[in-house]
């Protein structure tokens, strides 16, 4: 009978622990379930499914995974925005399960477990990230899956997981060029520690041989297309576009990001991996961590370019909690599960469209706080990823209004210029609909798409000033402001359509001057 109460007590763990995380992921895509289709399509969004339309290995401002996933779903799913958002919001699930099971491969039981969880579920990137479509939806997912293949072979796994390690990073690196701070990371943690044993080993060069296959067919598109990445972060670096950040604010926004509530974990969880005696053999997720921290500090990225890393700190966190609160203290385990899961729903709205537009204004006085502004031209009163998701289709009722109001003549041979591919991607998206002929641009890859079959004789050219058309046409005359939603970003509000004649040079010299890599 002795014998029989471990056992019954290993099995209830072993059932209990794959229920945790099964529960909390499906909260998380509850969440997103109820409100994806809320408010509109984002700017992001209308580009990807322009892009998803021009099919390629690459794309001046990413690589082509995300663009390929949101094809296949336009296919399967349709263009609704329950629909292109589906995806995102199963992969912010997944990746709160894969927080589960990395606490879990570290030794955690079912509290470490649920804390970790929690702190996933609840961080502010990750609520955000899963309402959308973008690349950073996926991004988390595979990073912490590659950490579980990590923290397995670390455990004694067999070594062949480098090889599944190569696919995911791989995969990663056609989804987000970031991927490869997040590789360089790995690369250095394990020649910090005893696992850099592996590198005298096959699997592990394998795996990075499968990883560069996978990566090579963006490498060669950027190589034909002469770097254009390159060229763009090159662009960004020497502009005031992104809001400069001093490590100090650098690191308050992290904790902005992650919600404040999880400090105490992520934290925890940084300490047990450095000063922990079984947290020790895992130092190498600390060093990945540090490494990436250095990168983005010293390269003035965004702030939220780490947040992806932080499951596998919610995780360790997990496990150092539920190991040093036992006995006497262990209420501290569900007052951090409470805090957590309390302040989550306090900032929920900050990133997920519960609130309506003025309401969440008024809220954010209320409570105080508002999300840090990661790029310059951020002045709605919105955070910005809701202001852009509003205004696109009454600016395209704008322009069609006028372009149905040109002379016949006019009409036929009128191309419809934009200065974004926000504008571009919504006449794209939905000039359909108010029989609108597809946009043009020198923005990002609308400019490698070209001019079209425009002859340079009319064009509607949307922008918030007319000095550069004056410049470039005989003639020019302002039809007047787009409509749009107060909710939307000021500048777009501020747009102008412009009826121009006649481009002084021809359409192929004149192409060149219109790129905008920014």
């Amino acid at each position: 009978m002795r014998d029989a109460i471990p056992v019954a007590v290993n099995q209830r763990r072993f059932r209990a622990e794959p229920i945790l995380i099964i529960l909390f992921s499906a909260v998380a895509l509850l969440v997103h379930l109820l409100t994806i289709a809320r408010y509109g399509y984002f700017r992001d969004e209308l580009y990807y499914i322009a892009c998803a339309r021009n099919l390629a290995f690459g794309y001046v401002d990413q690589p082509p995974f995300s663009i390929l996933v949101l094809h296949l779903s336009q296919v399967l799913f349709g263009n609704s925005l329950f629909a292109i958002r589906l995806l995102p919001a199963l992969a912010g699930a997944a990746t709160i399960a894969f927080t589960g099971l990395i606490a879990r491969e570290l030794g955690g039981r079912g509290g470490a477990i649920a804390i970790a969880c929690a702190g996933s579920l609840c961080a502010l990137f990750n609520l955000a990230v899963g309402n959308f479509f973008s690349m950073n939806a996926f991004e988390p997912l595979f990073w912490m899956g590659c950490i579980y293949l990590v923290v397995r072979i670390i455990n004694g796994g067999s070594p062949i997981l480098w090889l599944w390690f190569g696919a995911l990073l791989g995969l990663s690196l056609e989804n987000k060029h970031s991927t490869a701070f997040f590789a360089a990371g790995i690369f250095v943690a394990l020649l910090l520690t005893p696992e850099r044993r592996h590198f005298a080993r096959k699997w592990i060069w394998f795996g990075g041989l499968i990883a560069f296959a996978i990566a090579l067919p963006n490498i060669i598109w950027q190589l034909r297309n002469h770097w254009p990445t390159f060229e763009l972060l090159s662009n960004i670096a020497h502009s005031d576009k992104n809001v400069a950040l001093s490590p100090a604010e650098f690191i308050w926004q992290q904790i902005v990001f992650m919600n404040p509530g999880t400090l105490p974990l992520w934290f925890a969880g940084l300490c047990w991996v450095f000063g922990s005696r079984d947290g020790r053999c895992y130092m190498a997720l600390g060093i990945i961590y540090l490494v990436m921290l250095a990168e983005f500090i010293i390269l003035h990225g965004k702030s939220y370019y780490l947040a992806p890393a932080y499951p596998m700190l919610f995780a360790a966190g997990g496990v150092a909690i539920e190991g040093v609160f036992t006995d006497r203290l262990a209420w501290v385990k569900p007052a951090l599960l409470i805090l957590i899961l309390a302040t989550g729903a306090l900032f929920a709205p900050l990133v997920v469209p519960i609130l309506p537009p003025g309401k969440l204004v008024a809220y954010m006085r209320a409570i105080g706080l508002q999300l840090p502004h990661t790029e310059t031209s951020h002045t709605a009163p919105l955070p910005q990823i809701f202001a852009d998701q509003f205004g696109w289709q009454e600016m395209v009722a704008s322009v069609a209004h006028v372009y149905h109001h040109l002379r016949p003549e006019d009409e036929k041979r009128a191309a419809i210029f934009c200065q974004n591919y926000g504008e571009a991607g919504a006449i794209d998206f939905f000039g359909s609909k108010f029989r609108l002929p597809p946009p043009i641009s020198g923005h990002q890859s609308y400019f490698l798409w070209g001019p079209r079959d425009w002859t340079g004789e009319v064009a509607l050219v949307l922008d918030t000033r007319e000095d550069n058309e004056r410049e470039q046409f005989a003639s020019v005359e302002d039809l007047g402001q787009i409509v749009s939603s107060p909710w939307a970003m000021p500048f777009e509000r501020r747009t102008h359509i412009y009826l121009c004649r006649d481009l002084k040079t021809n359409v192929r010299e004149f192409w060149p001057h219109v790129k905008k890599w920014l």
